[in-house]
């Protein structure tokens, strides 16, 4: 500690053995990060920096246990600056202002500059976030917060804009199970040293329940290999002990579910969900929901393929069906998960009870396939808008028929490119509200054919004192 700080300096020591694995196994350099290879990989501009110690102030943002504490303290171990680490969660006015002085001081007597961790920045208020500006703006200070907010409204804009926002992502099943792999086989920091086995399922059911937490798959494998020594002590065991499937579940306290959100078991459950719902199937579909959520899978992807069921497989039949599944979407985004699991059922079940049609699905196919299969006709002119003097000239615009003008709003003008007049491709079933759309374009079309039958030769005109986009 130097004199006149009130802060410890790392680098951090190695942690103690009575630590919990998640903290023994901490990565102490560049080699032992998994994950985050778009930031930190051989050739990314912010490992330069860090190797460098040339680091300007920056944000880390990013979920739990995607290593922004970890990435502080490998910067701590590799810089030559004073390195000085808080939380805000203890931390207020009277700290910042003494790391502050004391940085100043060190800047005018010609040391080494220093680096600020602010861990849970975004539990400072406007006040305390201020206090950091001027030793920013003068370089006396490099801040470094971490976040599990979003910046953009957790973090006072002014600091916001001295500083570089770096994004860290969920850690990936594989880099999860590559930490618990490392923390296997350690036989200095992690479980290494015990005549301990675990199955290929458990690992891969605790790497899936940690949902991208590093810290959460290392202590649940803490938990399971504890329990797994424990029963073969208790049995007299001399052989390995065996962390299986039913002892991981037990260490997450729920069932493992088979399902693999990389493999085909993802695919299969999904594909299940879509189908009974299709079918019209309520319990069938709010059970493989069930499934999917109970085994980790993330909420919002099975949010987005409510979504997109909404419209291809109910469609205008009840145009509510997408209002509840975007309902759906946002509220998991807003409440989180597992608060959030009744909302997917409850869209799950409203689309499973919806009327269901296929017709806008269909419809858009069969554009998409006249679009790329017949040449690309050019907008008739009288469907053109036309803003200019030149462009009036140029017949843009003539023969525009303003809908509203027209009795029933309805005018006798095509809108298809000519080698396309008369193709429908819309065309809605008899089910639902659709019933109703399709009574509507019956009438439609008969009112167009009469008044086309009635005057074949007569010249439409542009509505008076309207642009032809109107």
């Amino acid at each position: 500690m130097t004199p006149g700080s009130l802060f410890d300096e790392p680098p951090t020591p190695a942690a103690s053995p009575t630590a919990p694995l998640a903290d023994r196994m901490r990565p102490t350099n560049f080699d032992e990060l998994i994950g985050q290879d778009d930031l930190l990989g051989r050739d990314r501009p912010l490992r330069h920096a860090i190797e460098r110690d040339t680091l300007q102030s920056l944000i880390l943002w990013g979920p739990p246990g995607t290593g922004k504490t970890t990435l502080a303290r490998v910067i701590a171990a590799m810089t030559k600056s004073r390195f000085v680490a808080f939380s805000a969660v203890l931390a207020g006015i009277k700290e910042i202002r003494a790391v502050m002085a004391a940085a100043e001081n060190d800047r005018r007597r010609g040391a080494r500059r220093t680096i600020l961790f602010v861990d849970e920045i975004h539990r400072f208020n406007k006040a305390q976030q201020d206090a950091f500006l001027p030793s920013v703006e003068a370089g006396d200070l490099v801040l470094i917060g971490a976040t599990t907010e979003n910046p953009s409204f957790e973090v006072n804009a002014a600091l916001l804009s001295r500083s570089q926002v770096y994004v860290l992502r969920p850690l990936t099943v594989p880099d999860i199970t590559t930490l618990l792999t490392r923390a296997l086989t350690d036989e200095t920091r992690g479980l290494g040293g015990h005549d301990l086995q675990v199955d290929a399922a458990a690992l891969a059911a605790i790497a899936r329940h940690a949902n991208g937490d590093a810290r959460v798959g290392l202590n649940l494998l803490e938990l399971g290999a504890a329990a797994a020594l424990a029963r073969a002590a208790k049995a007299g065991d001399t052989r390995t002990a065996r962390l299986d499937l039913e002892l991981a579940s037990d260490a997450m306290q729920r069932r493992a579910l088979v399902y693999d959100k990389d493999g085909e078991e993802h695919f299969n459950v999904i594909s299940a969900l879509h189908k009974s719902m299709r079918n019209s199937d309520p319990d069938a579909a709010v059970y493989w929901l069930a499934r999917m959520v109970e085994a980790g899978e993330d909420p919002l992807y099975i949010a987005r393929r409510l979504v997109r069921f909404a419209s291809e497989d109910i469609g205008n039949a009840d145009p509510q069906a997408l209002v509840v599944a975007m309902a759906a979407k946002e509220a998991v985004h807003f409440i989180g998960m597992p608060e959030g699991n009744t909302a997917l059922a409850q869209a799950t079940v409203y689309l499973a009870s919806a009327p269901k049609s296929n017709a806008l699905y269909t419809a858009y196919a069969r554009a998409a396939a006249d679009a790329h299969r017949d040449v690309a006709e050019p907008v008739p002119l009288h469907l053109r808008n036309a803003p200019t003097r030149l462009m009036k000239q140029l017949d843009y615009g003539k023969g525009y028929r303003y809908a509203h003008d027209e009795p029933d709003a309805v005018a006798a003008m095509d809108c298809l490119p000519p080698s396309l007049q008369g193709r429908q491709y819309y065309v809605p079933t008899t089910r639902g509200f659709e019933k109703e759309i399709g009574r509507r374009l019956s009438a439609w079309r008969r009112i167009k054919a009469r008044r086309r039958a009635s005057a074949p030769d007569a010249a439409p005109t542009d509505p008076p004192d309207r642009t032809p986009e109107d």
